[in-house]
């Protein structure tokens, strides 16, 4: 009869009824019929799957009111499973010949009761006379043996009935090549918390629940459990094992770990490890087309933690919007609303120190203001072709951030992750739910595991890899851990890819002692603790993963932790986005950590790492923070839209600043502070006190009674305190500071700085401000231009060294200096009041340098300043000014003025900055590495004091900056 017929209605209708063997024979009737018979996979497939009693739904016990994508496909990997343990043909019989059919034939089914007339009484009296193959069909009751098991021949024990109405107290022993148990409950016999033991063969355990028991499997011994549940402390040990699977089954209420795999995997193979292979190779297989989904899902579910309904990845918010939102924090922020322009002295703008400083500099403008009333200016210096003019271009990148690569382009780019995540060797868990007890999985001793779209919750801690062993984790959910949820120490490997961590007790990854896995394209957020934690010498390669809503630090490196943190989105964190504390070092590159609360990159106590190329934006407090003895490279990094400071520095520590864009940040670009005092001692301890406070109130989830405190994973004391680099004087070269809300650099220090070939423009306040210097500032072969305020400020008692910089263009003075030092070979012009501004006490040599001022005088020696005003060249702006080029004070005799030459005015043509041309004059970025520094600039420094913000500031921090 022909499909077309009747109705396809009406054809469903009908095969509905039709049983299993009767539709995969009309499946091969036609391309019609077969057409036909597929598209009832929601009627009559889903019945014959929900009703087979040996399979559960097949998205137990995850998710069981899901759908699976395919009832049919559902019943037919069922199908295919339950026969692996019939696999092992070769001794069932003499002959060759139709073995099938003999197999079919010979095979008998035996009866085991508890009532009268229901064949065998006991289970061990049909198993002494069950053959090869045969099987045991248990009547519902509770069976019990007083002594061991032993099973000697391939036998399927089967259970009738719903689960949970035949039980089972008795330990197997199994000695036979392959058995199969199903539908049946497992509990403890008196004498062994061991149900079911083999070292050998292969078990096949399908719809079996464990209760208060154990499942022992010894290598080259094999395991496939389907649909099993192991409740009130039961659990799974593996040990040596070739390969193992344990799919969609249930661990609840463990004391201790649920599944345990120790040591390396054995040589030696049974029958059934290339058919686990095969079958754990079309796992993999099947996940992998899923993942597409569960990443779309993953992102879906990452948009609603974003801040205002905004993607983490498409929700970027533009320079207009971060002037304007209005937030509201936990600790006592004020709203800020309105204004899309913030001028120096504004709430939010400067510190006190730079509002105090400028406000005394404009209250002695008015001397300059009244010697000339012209407003208008004459013939202008040209000096955009000055040597940092490559500088002068940048501008704040594109809001686009780098996408994040999936896990097929890192897997391509990395040879050691994709031969892992190929690998199928060990204990495989697939699918399964591992809840409310102490622990997930453990791995030891050299032990190999594959965790595959699993769900670990509310545990002590998930997955626990220590002792050199490997894991594969690849797509699963890690959640509600009271301690860490992926804990990997003393030299564990492995790779951790496109898994879903989150709400954890402490952090999400916790990577110590040696441990090297591979980390990528996870989703690490919304813990209590730091997203991933890097300390005592672990190490480990942490790529596009989305980090970000963690209360603490997004990636928290120290004790001499080293990763390679690359091409990550770290945001939305309430702390810092990546911490590098207590002689933590790494190489940070690439990342996009944006909208932190705290500092984008907090790098403390003898912190050392490389932090290059990263887009650190928009975050509510400072860009980078480098408090007291932090070190470290900072390298081409853009850093900008941050509310604080673009960078933050305290001086009593050592980076290397090159190469940087900062830019577009509420306060200052760069800030050099310093402080006496350790009255925020307590709060620098960060993640170490939490720990030590909670220590009491927490469980110790190692087993070995190991300390939580991280200090126990501190090494030699020569080790931790290994540099890199020899570093003695804090470096800032060949950055781009601009646009920022406040002073370009600020400067209030007691040790030494050298500030080279810097493009120091458009800031809001001054280029430059140093207000505290004991010991030598330099400012060499810089270019401050158009600045709102002065271009270079220096207070009193400062001694500062300017040579060769080109100061261009700023609203206020060129150069005022107040305190001790040489003015070397500067060009100072086009500044709007004046050119260079000598007073106070200063002692100073100005030498060399090529002056002029729109209005007012070139050089100007104000009260009892002393030293040397010595060959100078300065242009008139005006040919028609009376005013004197240089202006000293009669009654001050310790000033020397002599050999200065003026320049007035032609022509256009002539009029220009030649011989040498604008200055600074290197044209390229240095190549001056801090190893080959000369040894003159490399001043040691002698005294260390603690750092943090003067008055002013909220918890004697920087404004928006706590410690870790």
């Amino acid at each position: 009869m022909e499909v077309g017929d009747l109705p396809v209605e009406l054809w469903r209708l009908i095969l509905a009824y039709l049983p299993l063997p009767d539709l995969g024979r009309c499946c091969l009737v036609c391309r019609a019929w077969r057409e036909l018979i597929l598209s009832l996979d929601s009627t009559r497939w889903r019945q014959l799957c929900l009703g087979c009693p040996e399979c559960r739904h097949p998205n137990w016990p995850r998710r069981p009111h899901l759908p699976p994508a395919s009832w049919r496909e559902a019943l037919r990997q069922h199908a295919l499973a339950s026969r692996t343990w019939t696999q092992n043909g070769s001794d069932l019989h003499s002959s060759a010949c139709l073995h099938l059919f003999r197999r079919r034939k010979d095979r008998r089914v035996w009866h085991v009761a508890t009532v009268a007339g229901g064949g065998y009484e006991s289970l061990r009296g049909a198993l002494a006379v069950a053959g090869p193959y045969d099987k045991v069909v248990l009547h519902p009751g509770v069976y019990e043996e007083q002594v061991e098991v032993a099973l000697k021949v391939p036998v399927e024990i089967v259970g009738m009935g719903k689960l949970g109405d035949v039980s089972l107290l008795v330990s197997f022993d199994q000695q036979c090549p392959t058995a199969r148990l199903c539908n049946v409950v497992f509990m403890p016999a008196w004498f062994s918390p061991v149900v079911y033991k083999t070292s050998s063969g292969h078990v096949q355990l399908d719809n079996c629940n464990f209760e208060g028991c154990q499942l022992h499997i010894r290598g080259p011994g094999t395991c496939q459990a389907r649909f099993c549940s192991f409740a009130q402390g039961s659990s799974a040990h593996f040990l040596g094992v070739t390969i193992s699977l344990m799919d969609s089954c249930e661990f609840s209420g463990g004391d201790s770990a649920s599944v345990t795999v120790e040591g390396p995997p054995v040589s030696e193979r049974n029958w059934a490890f290339k058919h686990l292979v095969a079958l754990a190779k079309t796992f993999t297989m099947m996940t992998s087309i899923g993942s597409t989904e569960m990443s779309n899902q993953g992102r879906k579910d990452s948009v609603s933690t974003g801040s205002n309904g905004n993607s983490p990845f498409e929700g970027i918010n533009t320079m207009e919007d971060w002037s304007k939102p209005e937030v509201d924090w936990e600790t006592n922020w004020a709203k800020q609303k309105g204004g899309d322009s913030l001028l120096p002295g504004q709430d939010g703008t400067m510190i006190e120190e730079d509002g105090m400083e400028t406000s005394s500099e404009s209250s002695e403008e008015d001397d300059d203001d009244d010697l000339d009333g012209e407003k208008s200016t004459g013939l202008k210096l040209s000096y955009d072709q000055h040597g940092l003019a490559h500088l002068s271009m940048t501008d704040m990148p594109n809001s686009a951030f780098p996408t994040l690569l999936n896990l097929s382009a890192e897997l391509q780019k990395d040879a050691e992750a994709r031969d892992l995540a190929a690998s199928v060797q060990g204990c495989l868990l697939r699918r399964c739910l591992l809840r409310d007890g102490k622990g997930g999985v453990h791995l030891c001793n050299h032990a190999q595991a594959r965790l595959e779209a699993n769900v670990f919750r509310g545990l002590n801690y998930a997955v626990r890899c220590i002792q050199n062993a490997k894991m594969v984790m690849l797509r699963n959910e890690v959640c509600g851990c009271k301690a860490s949820g992926v804990f990997l120490r003393l030299s564990a490997q492995g790779l951790i890819a496109e898994n879903n961590i989150h709400s954890n007790g402490e952090a999400g990854l916790d990577i110590r002692k040696g441990a090297n896995p591979i980390i990528l394209c996870n989703r690490i957020h919304s813990g209590l603790r730091s997203g991933i934690v890097v300390l005592g010498n672990g190490r480990g390669s942490i790529r596009s993963n989305q980090i970000y809503g963690n209360k603490e630090a997004g990636v928290y490196i120290l004790f001499n932790g080293n990763p390679v943190v690359s091409g990550n989105h770290i945001f939305q964190g309430l702390a810092a986005g990546i911490a590098v504390n207590e002689n933590g070092r790494g190489l940070i590159t690439e990342n996009v950590i944006r909208q932190n609360q705290w500092g984008g990159a907090d790098i403390r106590r003898g912190g050392d790492p490389v932090l290059r190329n990263n887009f650190i934006c928009y975050g509510y407090s400072d860009g980078v923070v480098v408090g007291e003895r932090g070190r470290g490279l900072v390298e081409g990094n853009h850093i900008y839209g941050n509310r604080g400071c673009g960078v933050w520095v305290m001086s009593s520590s050592l980076p290397q600043l090159i190469g940087n864009h900062i830019s577009h940040n509420r306060m200052y670009g760069l800030a050099v502070f310093c402080r006496k005092d350790t009255e925020s001692a307590v709060n620098r301890e960060g993640y170490r006190a939490l720990q030590d406070r909670d220590r009491g109130e927490r469980d110790n989830f190692n087993e070995e009674g190991e300390l939580m405190a991280w200090e126990s994973d501190i090494d030699s004391e020569d080790e931790r305190f290994s540099s890199r680099r020899p570093i003695t004087v804090a470096l800032v070269e060949n950055n781009c500071i601009s646009q920022n809300g406040a002073v370009g650099v600020f400067v209030k220090s007691s040790e030494p700085l050298n500030v080279v070939s810097n493009m120091v423009k458009s800031n809001r306040g001054a280029g430059v401000c140093v207000i505290q210097s004991a010991q030598l500032t330099r400012l060499v072969g810089n270019c401050v231009l158009c600045n709102g305020w002065t271009g270079v400020s220096v207070d009193r008692e400062c001694r500062v060294e300017l040579r060769g910089n080109g100061v261009y263009g700023n609203t206020c003075h060129g150069v005022c200096f107040r305190g001790d030092g040489l003015i070397v070979e500067n060009d100072v012009v086009d500044n709007t009041t004046g050119g260079i501004r000598v007073m106070d006490n200063a002692d100073v040599k100005v030498l060399r340098n090529r002056v002029q001022a729109v209005r007012g005088y070139g050089i100007s020696v104000k009260q009892l300043a002393r030293g040397v005003v010595q060959e100078n060249l300065v242009y008139q702006s005006r040919p028609t000014t009376t005013k004197t080029p240089i202006r000293t004070n009669a009654q001050n005799l310790e000033c020397v003025v002599l050999n200065n030459s003026l320049l007035t005015p032609r022509s256009q043509a002539l009029w220009a900055l030649e011989n040498p041309p604008a200055r600074p004059h290197n044209s390229n970025p240095s190549s001056v590495t801090p190893s080959t520094i000369p040894a003159h600039l490399a001043l040691t420094m002698t005294n260390r004091i603690t750092a943090s913000v003067e008055s002013g500031c909220h918890n004697n921090g920087s404004i928006f900056c706590s410690i870790l």
